[in-house]
């Protein structure tokens, strides 16, 4: 893909799937604290007890972008992975785990996909 036959290429792209990644985890924890704002609200509100509707809508908000970070970590690494291929000899580094950076997104989307999981039948 690139005519320089440089290492500094994939280290690149893998600074690239390290800001896709904090992207996901951002997303993740973006939709956990809107889940447990429900349950905030209902502490909150005892005089004024909430509707199931209210409680479920911050539940399906949260999983929702619980869920857009899991998509966010695997279509990272599905790409880092694809342009990896694409890579000549000369522009992997020796010694290099090139698995390592998408096998961590992939964990890091199967665990947004089990939180999710608890969230909706901890409810």
């Amino acid at each position: 893909m690139s005519y320089l036959d440089d290492p500094r290429v994939y280290f690149a792209a893998e600074r690239t799937l390290l800001a896709w990644q904090r992207s996901a985890i951002a997303l993740m924890g973006l939709g956990f604290v809107i889940e447990r704002f429900g349950l905030f609200m209902q502490l909150v509100a005892q005089d004024h007890p909430m509707t199931a509707a209210q409680t479920t809508l911050s539940l399906y908000i949260g999983v929702g972008f619980i869920l857009i970070g899991a998509c966010t970590a695997v279509l990272s690494a599905v790409q880092f992975k694809q342009f990896c291929q694409t890579l000549s000899a000369a522009e992997t580094p020796n010694s290099h785990v090139l698995w390592l950076p998408p096998a961590i997104n992939l964990l890091l989307a199967a665990a947004a996909v089990g939180l999710s999981l608890w969230l909706i039948v901890a409810r």
